[in-house]
Formats: structure tokens, C-alpha cells, sequence
């Protein structure tokens, strides 16, 4: 028994912190981070967004929080009859194996990147009605969370790592997309004695935040080429052959990847900031195109 037990500390000791759902949890923190980094007035205006919830007719989808709202769009998504037409709006994978093509893979719009300016846009016009501005809020927050993680905007012919089976450590069963967008990203910002959520200094937001949405898929891209898939894979060459379609994360490789995934947790969270300030800056956030006349 002495021994079972002995056994049973141990594995819980490596075993990473549960997935609840980034993962639901690491979603829900970037929203926390921003709200902690914003002035009073901006809280009160997405508070009173955020008021208009039943007006959106998403009764199994709460969005009655901004913590709500970073996971809104996952949660509608599984509607496909309503909800279907924004899957393509949570990624924009780029080869890794190709040069990166800033204009690629965003037909039409029906990307990550080109979504966050423009639900930005839609919130920050303060013409528009309150339900349509909230709708924009939810898939903002959320979509600025999606873009920084890595395996959202780096492919390497699998899906962003949802068809290369990988364990984490001792458990077993996962994929690579999942591990980064869960299981790590949750361990690397679990730390009570170091927390992501708190007040962020000038000086540290100058240096996390800042940028465009191209500009954060761009950083996510090259994150997935140069550590996600060689530590993955423990290599130095991605591309002259085909990767393995299965590979394994020792202890090594999770700790080397937890401070990566915590810095694009907490970036995202810093941008939701700047996007939520801007939004709701003095004057609307609006389009200077003039209006065409019909004729």
C-alpha cells in the first residue's frame, strides 16, 4: 500500500494542471488580464454591452461576463446550423515550411486576423445597435486570444498539429494542437506564486503588448516553426522529409515550453486591452470610407 501510494504522489506530481475545457481556462484568463489592465470608464462600457446579453438570443452560450465572452465563440460555434459560417474565423495557418505570406489563406475576410479588426471596428461605432456591438465584443476577445496561439497560425500538412497524435508527458492520447492549446498553456499559467492576472506596468506592457493582429499571427507563425514543431519533434530540420505522424513531450520539452506559452497568454491579454481601449476611446472607432451613393 506504502508503495501504491508512493506511486500515485508521484504521478501526481508530473501530471500537468487539468484541462477545463487557449482552453477554455487560458481563454478566460486573457480576458481577466485585460480587464485588470484597463481604466474604469472602459469596464463600465463593456458592462453595459454586456447587459444587453439576452438580446443575442445564445441561450446556451452565456455571455454575461468579458471572462464569458473569451469563450462565446467556441460555444456558438458548436451550432452550425446558426454559427457554422465563422469556423474559418479562429485561425489562419501559414506553412512553416514555406515563407510566410502575410496576404495568405484570408478569403474574403474569413480569417483570425482580418476578424479582430473588424469586430474592433463594428465595436468601436458607437451608431451601431448595442446586441450587434456585444456580438462584435465576444468574437474580439475571443479571436485575439486564438491568434497567439502558436498552432493557429503555424501548419506543417496537419490541420495546425490536430493530426499529429502526441503524448504530454505521461498522458497519453492527445494531439500537438491540443497540448498547446490546453493542457500546457493551462500548467504554464497556474502558478499561484507568480500570477498573469495583476496590474502590468507601462514598461511591461510597452515590451508584451503592442502591434497589429497581422503582426501577432506573424509572431505565432514563427513560434511554431522554430520551437513548437522542433521540440516536438527533436529536430533542427522540419522540412527536407515528412514528420512523424506521432511523437511524445518529455518533462524536458514541457518545461522549455511553458515560459513561451505563458508569454503568448499574457500578451494576449494585454492586447485585449489595447483593442478594448482603443474601441472605446473619445469619439467612435469608425470607418473613414466615404459612403457610396446608390444609383
Amino acid at each position: 500500500m506504502r508503495r501504491l501510494l508512493a506511486l500515485l504522489a508521484v504521478l501526481l506530481a508530473l501530471a500537468p494542471v487539468p484541462a477545463l475545457a487557449w482552453g477554455e481556462y487560458a481563454h478566460r484568463q486573457t480576458a481577466t488580464i485585460a480587464l485588470a489592465n484597463v481604466s474604469p470608464q472602459v469596464r463600465a462600457k463593456v458592462t453595459a454591452l454586456l447587459a444587453r446579453e439576452k438580446d443575442l438570443g445564445t441561450p446556451d452560450c452565456p455571455l454575461k461576463t468579458l471572462e464569458d465572452a473569451s469563450v462565446w465563440a467556441d460555444c456558438v460555434r458548436a451550432e452550425g446550423w446558426r454559427w457554422g459560417y465563422t469556423a474559418a474565423w479562429h485561425y489562419r495557418t501559414a506553412p512553416v515550411c514555406k515563407a510566410f505570406d502575410p496576404k495568405g489563406n484570408c478569403p474574403g475576410g474569413s480569417c483570425v486576423t482580418a476578424q479582430i479588426v473588424r469586430a474592433q471596428r463594428v465595436l468601436g461605432d458607437e451608431r451601431l445597435p448595442a446586441p450587434v456591438r456585444l456580438e462584435a465584443l465576444a468574437f474580439m476577445v475571443h479571436f485575439a486570444g486564438d491568434v497567439h496561439m502558436p498552432l493557429h497560425s503555424g501548419d506543417n500538412e496537419d490541420q495546425g498539429g490536430n493530426a499529429r497524435k502526441a503524448d504530454y508527458g505521461i498522458k497519453p492520447g492527445l494531439n500537438l494542437h491540443s497540448i498547446w492549446d490546453g493542457v500546457l498553456a493551462e500548467r504554464a499559467i497556474s502558478d499561484p506564486a507568480d500570477p498573469v492576472v495583476r496590474r502590468y506596468s507601462p514598461d511591461e506592457r510597452a515590451e508584451l503588448a503592442g502591434g497589429t493582429p497581422d503582426d501577432w499571427g506573424r509572431e505565432s507563425w514563427d513560434i511554431a516553426r522554430s520551437f513548437v514543431y522542433p521540440t516536438a519533434f527533436d529536430t533542427d530540420d522540419l522540412c527536407s522529409k515528412p514528420l512523424p505522424e506521432r511523437t511524445a513531450l518529455s518533462q524536458e520539452d514541457i518545461v522549455r515550453g511553458v515560459p513561451v506559452a505563458r508569454r503568448r497568454v499574457v500578451q494576449a491579454g494585454l492586447r485585449i486591452a489595447g483593442l478594448l481601449d482603443e474601441a472605446f476611446k473619445p469619439g467612435p472607432l469608425v470607418p473613414d470610407e466615404p459612403r457610396r451613393r446608390r444609383g
